[in-house]
């Protein structure tokens, strides 16, 4: 074989290897995004309706987290949050709509405090999917059944779920900040 049939063969091998390097590239930072968003993966996907354009979404929803300023709570305020919670489930016995819409604003208390931005309902949602994906769409599900309680239509039953929907983003949202003392709980 000639020279410039090596070079031929060397070239061929380096492009079949940039491929698969690529193909490997693209499959890691794929299952990345998939460990990371959870099911806001799938989610980003369907609204897109493309692959490629809802990677690179989530994506800038990373950079966009990695410049906020985000913190854990300190123990006096995460037990404050804790005890406040606590007084809402207490009320929803007697006024579940009401303990409701006491849960979203407290749940967005929490995400201020942390260095969430709390302005707008979408930016919430892209934010927090980047640390609270599993969670996220329960999160969306009790937001919208608060907006029919403060309308009041939703059921006792709705009104329910939602609490357990946004009970389980608040303990997230408190997870990532010390733990009380045993002695205090």
């Amino acid at each position: 074989m000639n020279a410039i049939g090596w070079v031929a063969v060397v070239v061929v091998v380096l492009v079949a290897l940039g491929a698969v390097g690529y193909f490997l590239a693209t499959q890691n930072r794929r299952r990345r995004l998939q460990d990371r968003f959870g099911p806001e993966y799938d989610r980003a996907i369907q609204e897109t309706d493309n692959r490629r354009v809802a990677e690179q979404e989530l994506l800038a929803r990373e950079a966009r987290v990695a410049e906020l300023d985000i913190r854990p709570l300190d123990d006096e305020t995460r037990e404050t949050y804790a005890k406040k919670w606590m007084e809402v489930q207490e009320r929803f016995v007697d006024a579940p709509g009401f303990a409701v819409t006491e849960a979203d604003a407290l749940v967005t208390a929490v995400m201020a405090d942390r260095g969430f931005p709390t302005d707008e309902f979408e930016e919430r949602l892209n934010v927090l999917s980047v640390k609270y994906g599993n969670t996220l769409d329960r999160y969306r599900q009790a937001h919208e059944i608060s907006g029919r309680a403060a309308r009041q239509e939703a059921g006792t039953e709705e009104l329910r779920q939602a609490m357990v929907h946004y009970r389980a983003l608040f303990e997230e949202l408190l997870m990532d900040s010390p733990r009380p003392k045993e002695a205090d709980r």
